[in-house]
């Protein structure tokens, strides 16, 4: 099959092609994302392949409709970029990857926490600069601290597993409960996970229940010095409620692996630019925030396995035999 494919960077091109040797399909390869501009260079091609920062609302669907379009296959977990019912009216197929490596975004949360508590982000810049100071990089054990965990998937019960065997006590929420989770986690509702967390992580996806769901209020019932981070989605966090929260101290650590707004920001090379984004900007001035650029999946495992579901899925399609991870209207509530 014929796929056009958007928001292509080198390692997307590499895997791909180096999957694709068994399936056979006609790769072409687009570094802009997708969008109302340049949904016109998937005309003739009867499947794009997306990434998430891609923008399928009504009417890029429609232009893809239009110019012959019937597959939508999205490499990434999360779909919230696509208006899933308006694909659906029109008859658009979209499949997606549910799971890659849920390791390796879990490890990636835990690699946050590790360098916002024991500061080595700033301790190896300190040492090539000769300073060997010790002063300001105090850090805590994690061992016998309490850990909330909100979205106990596949992910955040690998996490929560994780903690565990640190030592960590450990508190989850999740409207439906992971049974091996319960093994070694206690399910509260959110207002005694914030009460009780030192650190909380969040692992669920954006649907209309967690968009900013960690706003104003839930940050008013957190413990004074929480450290909170997100490796899921960035709209789960209010951005601006956190700024305001860490300004007057309340939050002690912030780690973020996503942004609310990095569909302007993130995948690409902006260090000759100058960032318009005020509210990113602001975030950048705290030095217990830090920020990483939605690298949690990165890794040689999960990039091999994106690639086999991608393909995989369109090969199910066109052939109308094998397993394909399609998305509906249902997957919305």
């Amino acid at each position: 099959m014929k796929v056009a494919v958007f928001s292509t960077q080198s390692y997307d091109r590499e895997f791909l092609q180096s999957r694709n040797e068994n399936h056979r399909h006609e790769l072409v390869f687009f570094e802009g994302k997708l969008t109302e501009s340049t949904a016109p260079l998937a005309a003739g091609f009867p499947a794009v392949c997306v990434f998430v920062n891609d923008k399928l609302n009504a009417e890029v669907l429609q232009l893809l409709k239009d110019n012959g379009t019937r597959l939508i296959a999205l490499r990434s977990a999360g779909f919230n970029n696509v208006d899933i019912c308006c694909a659906e009216k029109l008859g658009l197929t979209v499949v997606r990857v549910p799971a890659y490596s849920p390791h390796a975004v879990a490890e990636h949360a835990l690699a946050l926490i590790l360098t916002l508590n024991r500061k080595t982000n700033r301790a190896f810049n300190r040492v090539r600069e000769g300073n060997f100071s010790l002063v300001g990089l105090l850090g805590f054990d994690l061992y016998g601290k309490t850990v909330g965990v909100i979205g106990t998937g596949k992910i955040g019960a690998i996490f929560a597993g994780i903690m565990n065997k640190l030592g960590c006590k450990v508190l989850a929420h999740d409207p439906y409960p992971n049974d091996e989770v319960r093994q070694f986690a206690e399910y509260v509702d959110l207002a005694e996970l914030y009460r009780q967390s030192d650190i909380i992580s969040l692992h669920c996806p954006l649907v209309p229940e967690t968009q900013h769901l960690i706003d104003d209020e839930a940050l008013a019932k957190m413990k004074q010095g929480v450290m909170l981070i997100n490796t899921s989605r960035g709209r789960i966090v209010d951005t601006r409620a956190v700024i305001n929260s860490l300004k007057k101290g309340e939050i002690g650590y912030l780690g973020l692996d996503v942004y609310e707004e990095e569909g302007d920001l993130f995948f690409q090379d902006l260090s000759d630019k100058i960032i318009q984004d005020d509210v990113f900007m602001r975030l950048l001035t705290f030095p217990n925030v830090l920020i990483t650029s939605h690298q949690g999946f990165f890794t040689r495992e999960a990039l091999t396995a994106i690639a086999d579901t991608t393909l995989n899925n369109i090969t199910a399609f066109e052939s109308g035999e094998g397993i394909m991870h399609k998305v509906t209207p249902e997957h919305l509530a």
